[in-house]
C-alpha cells in the first residue's frame, strides 16, 4: 500500500497531455473563404514564440497561456487571433429529493470537476486576411 501511495503523483503528472493533436498547432491562412498561402506569422504562448510562413505546422507544446497568430501579408490587413487554452473547469451543484413507504429524503450533490491536463489548444487555425 505504501507504495502505492508513493506512485500516485507520478501516475497523476502522466495524465497532463498536449491535447489530442500532441502539441502541434496547424497554422493557415485564407482570403475570403480560399486558402492563401506565403503569410508570415507569429504565433506566440507563455513557452515561447515561433515565425513561420503558411502553411505550417508548430510543435508548441502543452498549453501554456493564450495561443496568439498574429499573421501579415502584403496586400493584406494584419490579422490576429487570440485562442485560451480549452479546459473543464467549473462546479455545479444538484438538489433531489424522493420519498416513499412514509420516509422522505433530500439530497445535495456538488460536482467539481478536475482537469489534469491544463487544457489544450485547437490542433488547426485558419487566420482570415482580408484585403486592404
Amino acid at each position: 500500500m505504501r507504495y502505492l501511495i508513493l506512485l500516485l503523483p507520478m501516475a497523476i503528472a502522466s495524465c497532463a497531455t498536449t491535447g489530442s493533436s500532441g502539441g502541434v498547432v496547424n497554422i493557415e491562412t485564407a482570403a475570403q473563404g480560399h486558402a492563401l498561402t506565403g503569410a508570415n506569422c507569429t504565433v506566440t504562448t507563455n513557452a515561447g514564440s515561433w515565425n513561420i510562413v503558411t502553411p505550417a505546422s508548430v510543435a508548441v507544446g502543452s498549453a501554456n497561456g493564450d495561443l496568439r497568430v498574429i499573421c501579415n501579408k502584403s496586400g493584406f490587413r494584419t490579422s490576429e487571433m487570440v485562442f485560451r487554452p480549452s479546459t473543464p473547469f467549473g462546479s455545479s451543484v444538484g438538489l433531489g429529493a424522493g420519498g416513499g413507504g412514509g420516509n422522505v429524503g433530500i439530497g445535495v450533490g456538488l460536482n467539481f470537476p478536475i482537469s489534469l491536463g491544463g487544457g489544450s489548444y485547437p490542433s488547426r487555425v485558419t487566420v482570415e486576411l482580408n484585403p486592404q
